[in-house]
Order: structure tokens, then sequence, then C-alpha cells
């Protein structure tokens, strides 16, 4: 009997947030289970939802200022303030996220973390002592030059001029003025929350792996991927920065290189799910549940690299709990997820992405009910002995 269900999705980009996804789950095993204790835990991986998560788990609030949003115009935005009354959590998503870059405007050249800045400016207003700047959703590729303009660093060209903001331009950078920098950025403890997997240069450098996804051509790829070598270069030159390697230290491709540029002013780069998971009490739930539903938007030979399901899976299977995922598209490699015992994908027929988005709700409703039937199916089902021997079938005739 299946008495208590985890359900511990992610969101799904650009349709569902982790807690919309958690919702429709939750309803489609409903209808399988209607007497089964339910229990909700909408996952954050640093992106979008993030600090609203953080702010209900922890007792906290959200402060709702506005920013430099990723295309230049002013957005409404957000950061938390936990419970504890001393942290700040800064969502890069949600000043600087893909969905607030227009189709029609998606060009990682052009695009812009400088609200980042403007937003850890104004966790440092509120006088925290310690600010989680969570990486995931990017719409950017700047290497996070524009959060250190915006936090007082200028960046210059031969000529001595600003550059403008924008990935494209850092092939242009000659050096870098840090005496405008925000020194109360030395008072307070800065960590990141990101995919250790993402690193900012060379072959898996994030301009080749996530620049596409924004919307850069080829050539574009090459451009962001030149200039966010250099990038690095003049880091660690005008920085003198020693603790990390930017090119291809743990983390420092996240949201476009956003953990490159905060490292290099002292920020500690950490695993997302070791700081993001824990306010959860994430373990503790798995160990209690007799099924375990986790689901993303995508689950192919990129999920075991810091992706949401894989990492439900690895903790629930440190408890023996079975694990189902649920996704908007299987990819190569979907059978190979560590931990994941049985996977399914949410669309019953080839339709329109456009459609899928709109309907993801639904779909995730109805994928989580067939999978649910088809789990007590099994369990149903008699477990007769191996046939051999004189015990074979007659053959058919």
């Amino acid at each position: 009997m299946l008495s208590r269900v985890v359900v511990a999705p992610s969101g799904f980009k650009e349709s569902l947030s982790a807690q919309a996804a958690a919702d429709a789950i939750g309803d489609g095993v409903r209808r399988v289970l209607p007497e089964a204790e339910l229990d909700l835990i909408p996952l954050v991986d640093g992106g979008e939802g993030t600090a609203a998560a953080l702010a209900a788990a922890t007792g906290g609030r959200l402060v709702a200022p506005t920013a430099t949003g990723p295309v230049g115009e002013r957005v409404g935005t957000h950061f938390a303030l936990l419970g504890s009354g001393d942290t700040a959590v800064v969502e890069m998503a949600a000043v600087a996220g893909l969905s607030l870059v227009p189709r029609s405007l998606r060009d990682p050249g052009a695009t812009t973390t400088y609200g980042v800045g403007e937003l850890i400016r104004a966790a440092l207003d509120t006088g925290v002592r310690r600010i989680l700047v969570g990486c995931g959703d990017s719409g950017t590729s700047d290497g996070g030059a524009g959060a250190l303009q915006a936090l007082g660093m200028r960046l210059l060209d031969a000529d001595g001029d600003e550059l403008p903001r924008g990935g494209r331009e850092l092939r242009r950078l000659s050096r870098i003025d840090a005496r405008g920098l925000d020194p109360r950025l030395r008072e307070v403890e800065l960590f990141v929350a990101c995919n250790p997997f993402n690193v900012l240069c060379g072959a898996r450098g994030v301009a080749r792996v996530f620049g596409p996804q924004k919307g850069a051509t080829p050539a574009q790829v090459e451009e962001l991927s030149a200039g966010l070598e250099h990038w690095a270069d003049i880091l660690t030159r005008d920085l003198a920065v020693t603790r990390t390697d930017l090119r291809y230290g743990d983390g420092t491709g996240a949201s476009g290189g956003l953990g490159a540029g905060l490292a290099a002013v002292g920020a500690r780069l950490l695993p997302r799910f070791d700081v993001l998971l824990d306010h959860l009490d994430l373990d503790a739930r798995l160990a209690r549940a007799d099924l375990v539903v986790t689901a993303e938007g995508a689950l192919d030979h990129q999920t075991p690299r810091g992706k949401v399901p894989a990492e439900v899976a690895r903790r629930a299977k440190l408890h023996g709990r079975p694990v189902l995922a649920l996704a908007g598209t299987l990819g190569e490699g979907a059978h190979q997820v560590p931990g994941v015992d049985a996977y399914s994908g949410i669309l019953p027929a080839p339709m329109a992405l456009a459609e899928a988005l709109v309907r993801a709700s639904e779909l995730l409703t109805d994928a989580s009910e067939r999978a649910l039937r088809m789990i007590l199916l099994g369990a149903r089902l008699p477990v007769h002995a191996e046939v051999s021997g004189t015990h074979r079938p007659s053959s058919v005739r």
C-alpha cells in the first residue's frame, strides 16, 4: 500500500513554478490514492522561486524593489529576508532570468546582470550579515560583469571609456577599476548557490553549453566564449584573484558566468543543493515516504549533472525509497539517471511547444494519474516462479 507519497519536483522552465508542479502532481496522485498522505515539497535549485520558497520555509518575507532587467528596462523584482533576520537571498532569475527576456530580444550578448548587483546593494541596505545568491534560469552570459558594474566597479576599454553592458563587450575590456566597489561587500559573507558542474570556459564552458538555449547563434557562442575567457584573465589579473580558478573552477559558469564575477570579489561558490535543501528538511521527509515522485522539464543525460530529479533520487536511495520521475521531454540518457526506478513523459501525444507550455499543469496532473495507476496495477500482478525444466508451458498449436 502507498499510504505516504512525497512529491518533490523542480519547476518546468517558462511554464510551471516548482509549487505549481507539486500541486499538479498532487492532484493526479489524489485521483488514484484519495486517502494517501501527500507531502508536497516544491524544490528550488537557485533559479525561479528560490527566494519565495526559502522565505516561506524559514518564516521570512519578500522585499519587492524595482531594478534593471536583463534587457535594460526597469522591472518589479524581489529578494528574501529569511526568518533568522541576518540572511538575504537574492534570486538572480527574479531580475535577470530568461523568462524576463522577450523571445524577440533573446540575445545573450546584449543581456545584463546589472539588476543582480542592484539587488545585492538593496540587500546590503537592510544590514544583513550574510547574502546568498541563487543561480539558475538565467537569460544572461555576461560573466557577472553587469552585477559588478552595479556594485561600483568600472570596466574600461583601451581608451579608458566605460564598457557598455552585455557579454559581447567583454572582449574589448582593457582594465578594471575596482576603487568604487561597494565597501560593504567586505563586511558580509557572500555565498553563491550554484551547479558545480557549470564552468566558465573551455569545451564545456557556459556559453557553449547554455548559449544556444538563450538565443545565441553558433557564431555568437564563439564570440561569447572568447569574451568570457578574456574576462576571466582580466579579473584574475586586476583583482589579484588567487582563491578560485575563474576559468575552470566549480560553479564559475553559473548563470552565464555570474559565479565567476562574484567569486572575483570574494564570494564563496557552494553546491546549490547543499545550501538550499537543508532549509526544507528534505532528507527526513524522504525517509518517511512509501513513494517519491519528482519531476522536471527534461530528463536526459544532463539530469545527473546537478538537476533536481537526480538529487532527489540520490537522497531517496539513501533511505531505500522508490523514485518515479516525470518530465516534459525525455531525451538521450533518460533511462540512466541513478536512483530513478521508473520515468515517464507527460505528453500523451505530439503537440506544439506553445500548447504544451500552456497546458503543462493539466498534462502533468494527467501523467501523474496514469503513472500511479500503472504502479498500482504492477503491485497487483502475481509473481510467478521462473519457468524451467518440465514446467515449461506447452507451445501453442
